[in-house]
């Protein structure tokens, strides 16, 4: 599960940036608030990716996906965005979930 959600995860951190670029240019927001929140948002993606074995990271998760999706207003493209990530997230931590519980029984197997 880790590697998947990994993945899901940094890509989510650049999206977010490059969001942060385009909002630059079409909101109204200041540039000093857009990228405080910007960069805190691409920070916690980073380092959540190191945290996913602990108790609680994938609902930490799944709050990073709500609040990509509620950035679509301030970029209103960001729904569609935050829609396909969370769409990501379910499918890496479902499937992940899977790829481990056959890693065990093979290992098991095999022990």
């Amino acid at each position: 599960m880790r590697t998947l959600c990994s993945s899901t995860l940094i890509s989510e951190a650049m999206v977010i940036g490059f969001a942060a670029l385009v909002a630059m240019k079409l909101s109204h927001v200041s540039s000093t608030t857009l990228w405080t929140v910007s960069g805190v948002a691409m920070a916690l993606c980073v380092l959540l990716c190191g945290a996913l074995n602990r108790p609680g990271a994938v609902a930490v998760g799944w709050v990073i996906q709500i609040a990509l999706i509620a950035s679509g207003a301030v970029v209103g493209m960001m729904y569609g965005l935050g829609a396909v990530f969370a769409a990501l997230w379910w499918a890496s931590v479902h499937y992940g979930r899977k790829i481990d519980a056959i890693k065990a029984q093979r290992a098991a197997a095999t022990a």
